[in-house]
C-alpha cells in the first residue's frame, strides 16, 4: 500500500516549482491532491499532469491572504476529496532589496503571504484535524529563517515567525495526535529564486557564488523537496513533531 492511499493533501502555492513537485510526489504515492494557487492556470497544469499519471488532483485558485477564500478552498476540497490530511504551507513571496530601500506597502505584502496566510490556513484546518485526532502539517520555510539572508529581511522575519508559529502549534496539538514540522530550502531553482538573482544585479556571478558556498556544489532543484516533506507528512514521522530540516545541499548545518 502507498503511504497516502485514501489520504487528502493540500498543497499552497501548488503551482510553482517546490509546490508542483510536492504535488505530484504526492499523488505518485496515492494521495488524493488538492493543488491551490493564486493562478488557476498554474494549478491546471499540476492537476492535468497527475491526472494523465492516473492519479487524482483538484485545482482550486485562491488568495491565502483572503480569509474567506481560505475557508471556501477548504470547503470545496472537503467536498469533492475528503478531510483534509495533510497541509503543506508552501505559498509564498519575497521582494530582493536592502531594507531600508523597501517600503511598508512591501512589508504589508511579504507579511501577508508569508506569514498571516500560513495562519489562515492553520486556523481553517485545524478544527477538523482535532476534531478526527489525527492530521499532518508542513510549514515550506526557508533557510533565511534560521541564518538570516542579504536582501531578504523582512522575508527573514516571516519565515523565522513560521518556525516559531510551527513549534507553538506542534506542542499545543501533539496530544491530538497532530504533528507540524517544518522544512527550510536552501537555494533552489525556482521562479523566486529567478527574481532573486536578478535583483541581486549580477546573476551569474551570484550564481558562482552559492555554486561554490555549497558543499553539494550546486543549487537545489524542485525535486530534491518532496522527499522530506512526504516524510515528515507520513506515519514514517508519525513521532516527530516540532522539528525543523534544511535542504540546503549543506549550505547551512544548524544544530
Amino acid at each position: 500500500m502507498k503511504r497516502f492511499e485514501g489520504k487528502t493533501v493540500v498543497v499552497t502555492g501548488g503551482g510553482g516549482g517546490i509546490g508542483g513537485a510536492a504535488c505530484r510526489r504526492f499523488a505518485a504515492e496515492g494521495a488524493r491532491v488538492a493543488v491551490l494557487d493564486l493562478s488557476l492556470d498554474a494549478a491546471q497544469q499540476v492537476t492535468a499532469q497527475i491526472v494523465a499519471q492516473g492519479g487524482t488532483a483538484l485545482a482550486l485558485h485562491g488568495d491565502i491572504t483572503v480569509r474567506a477564500d481560505v475557508n471556501d478552498a477548504i470547503a470545496q476540497i472537503e467536498a469533492k476529496l475528503g478531510p483534509v490530511d495533510v497541509l503543506v504551507n508552501n505559498a509564498g513571496w519575497d521582494v530582493f532589496k536592502p531594507f531600508t530601500k523597501t517600503t511598508p506597502v512591501e512589508w504589508e505584502r511579504l507579511i501577508a503571504i508569508n506569514l498571516v496566510g500560513a495562519l489562515h490556513r492553520h486556523h481553517a484546518v485545524l478544527p477538523g484535524m482535532v476534531e478526527r485526532k489525527r492530521g499532518s502539517i508542513v510549514n515550506i520555510a526557508s533557510d533565511a529563517a534560521r541564518v538570516g539572508s542579504s536582501g531578504e529581511a523582512v522575508y527573514a522575519a516571516c519565515k523565522g515567525g513560521l518556525v516559531a508559529f510551527s513549534k507553538t502549534i506542534a506542542r499545543e496539538h501533539a496530544r491530538h495526535g497532530i504533528t507540524v514540522n517544518v522544512v527550510c530550502p536552501g537555494p533552489t531553482d525556482t521562479a523566486l529564486f529567478a527574481d532573486y538573482k536578478e535583483g541581486a544585479g549580477n546573476p551569474e556571478k551570484l550564481l558562482e557564488a552559492f555554486q561554490r558556498a555549497i558543499p553539494l556544489g550546486r543549487i537545489g532543484q524542485p525535486d530534491d523537496l518532496p522527499g522530506a516533506i512526504a516524510f515528515f507528512a507520513s506515519d514514517d514521522a508519525r513521532y516527530i513533531t516540532g522539528q525543523v530540516l534544511s535542504v540546503s545541499g549543506g549550505l547551512t548545518m544548524a544544530g
